[in-house]
């Protein structure tokens, strides 16, 4: 006699990129594990491995390499209030009096902060539109670290991945129709201020982000950021 199979409660999120509906359900005991092995191991690459690894597992009908950087975290969030609890208790450390600091998060007051500025389109001139896509993960820690590494190879070749296509009122031209001489030929004409709109999309993409305020031992009100994939891995 074998042991039964437990169904697991399938729930359903809508990605802040683009309004999509997706299904996922909750962690088993296994994903417990990957996620448990990851934390204590304290390397963010291992940790980032991990995360995809277990949201991969998660999701139902959406591939992990489709979703943007904010996506991830987000459903990552999502999984994390169905699977374990929608608080989570965590220490940090005060950077001026070095006190350990308890904290605690509800994940359903984490929001997605979009801003103002921020456009996935890029007038090229009175004709042309070019319009960029978001870049998940793998791209997403390429442009930091060409950033880290001030490798202006690297993040050049991130933003050209991220851009889906020029149109004009009535022709589209998708980049991944074209070879790499021809789109760098493209590229090498335009005006030198389409890298700084660029830049500026990369800059202002929505990310999941929550400030807690707590008081120190020497009475002074501090803000804490909860930002980025590893803030939320706690």
């Amino acid at each position: 006699m074998k042991l039964p199979k437990i169904d697991l409660p399938i729930y359903e999120a809508i990605l802040p990129s683009s309004g999509e509906k997706v299904r996922f359900r909750a962690f088993t005991v296994k994903e417990e594990k990957i996620m448990l092995i990851a934390k204590e191991s304290q390397e963010p690459e291992q940790i980032v491995l991990s995360i995809k690894q277990v949201i991969g597992n998660c999701l139902i009908n959406k591939d992990i390499d489709e979703l943007a950087v904010f996506d991830l975290e987000y459903i990552l969030l999502m999984i994390r209030g169905k699977s374990i609890s929608n608080v989570v208790d965590f220490v940090i450390t005060d950077p001026d009096t070095q006190e350990e600091v308890q904290l605690k998060l509800n994940v359903d007051d984490v929001r997605v902060i979009r801003d103002e500025r921020h456009s996935n389109k890029i007038k090229l001139n009175d004709d042309y539109t070019m319009f960029m896509k978001y870049p998940n993960y793998d791209l997403y820690m390429g442009t930091i670290k060409g950033m880290v590494e001030k490798d202006p190879m690297i993040y050049y070749a991130i933003m050209i991945s991220c851009i889906d296509r020029v149109a004009s009122s009535d022709t589209v031209y998708k980049f991944s129709d074209f070879s790499k001489e021809e789109i760098d030929q493209f590229m090498e004409n335009l005006e030198g201020d389409v890298i700084d709109k660029i830049q500026l999309f990369f800059e202002t993409m929505p990310k999941l982000r929550h400030e807690l305020k707590y008081v120190n031992k020497n009475k002074e009100q501090k803000t804490f950021v909860v930002e980025g994939t590893e803030s939320f891995f706690m």
